[in-house]
């Protein structure tokens, strides 16, 4: 059943003009902010971007240990057919895996989601306690990762999954030197400030196909280049152990992998406990439970309690 009060419609018949956001984007707790690591310069740089940069956040033997575990999980015959194991729509080579921070996928991964250099950062982003909404390892292969469209998360987590507000943050730890060549993530500077709107109906079971190649859900070429006029794109490019930080909203997207390089990243999406979805605003039903927590919203607590 579809949700009917839509503050941002989107998967429409017809192009509907951006909307202006209508959330917040540094969020408060009865109009207080809440404190954290960040600081009231990062926090306006949060503010006006949409995203964070911080390179080295995390050391050599710590990504050593992650990468390892990418590894493992790569080459787990358990997971092979498991729906939530992507893979490349031209090659047999791992995509992405998803549900990472569930303990019975990689108990490693699940301790990192709770790591209180990322929870803090996110609860005081968020203004309250939080949730893992999606978790992924995304691989990008050298010579054969594909890359990823224009889009806005928040559009698809809106759209198919229920999430009514914008109250969400991602966490993308950068396990491979990310570069010009290897198909970093490329961001829109302050568009996370509009709510771009897409054409047509979300396709039956459409996470099927999307999650190899996007194309519900893709922003119109005009508002891409609208937005990208006003503050241009830039490019997350950083060494290993790097942590981006960016708002549910900042359009991203990527190119392919053309070099030798693989590029691979960790990927928590923390959402507020008081944003949790409801019914799909654009599609007949959930997401599957792999893609969108739709049961356990318990509050993340640090992995060192």
């Amino acid at each position: 059943m579809l949700n009917s009060k839509d503050l941002y419609p989107s998967r429409t018949a017809e192009r509907v003009p951006m909307i202006p956001r209508l959330d917040p984007v540094i969020h408060t707790d009865h109009d207080r902010r809440w404190s954290g690591p960040l600081s009231e310069e990062e926090l306006a740089r949060f503010d006006r971007d949409g995203y964070l940069l911080f390179e080295g956040f995390f050391g050599p033997d710590e990504v050593a240990e992650f990468r390892e575990e990418l590894r493992r999980l790569e080459a787990d015959d358990g997971l092979r057919d498991w729906e939530g194991v992507i893979r490349e729509p031209e090659s047999d080579e791992v995509r992405s895996v998803f549900q990472i921070h569930k303990p019975r996928i990689s108990a490693r991964l699940a301790r990192l989601a709770r790591d209180p250099r990322l929870l803090e950062r996110a609860r005081q982003l968020l203004a309250s306690d939080v949730y893992i909404h999606q978790s992924r390892i995304n691989y990008k292969p050298g010579f054969k990762g594909k890359g990823f469209n224009w889009h806005s998360d928040f559009e698809t987590w809106h759209t198919e999954d229920g999430m009514p507000r914008m109250r969400a943050v991602s966490c993308s730890i950068i396990l491979t030197d990310n570069h010009e060549f290897n198909g970093p993530l490329m961001l829109i500077p302050g568009s996370h400030r509009y709510f771009v709107p897409c054409v047509g109906l979300t396709p039956e079971d459409n996470y099927k196909t999307s999650l190899k190649v996007q194309q519900a859900g893709v922003p119109d070429e005009e508002s891409i280049a609208a937005l990208s006029r006003e503050r241009g794109i830039e490019a997350a490019t950083g060494p290993a152990g790097s942590l981006l930080m960016f708002e549910c909203n900042t359009l991203h997207g990527s190119n392919a992998n053309m070099s030798p390089d693989p590029r691979s990243n960790v990927f928590f999406v923390y959402n507020s406990v008081r944003n949790v979805p409801t019914a799909p605003y654009a599609a007949s039903k959930h997401r599957p439970a792999f893609l969108a927590e739709r049961e356990d919203f318990t509050p993340l607590t640090p992995a060192n309690d």
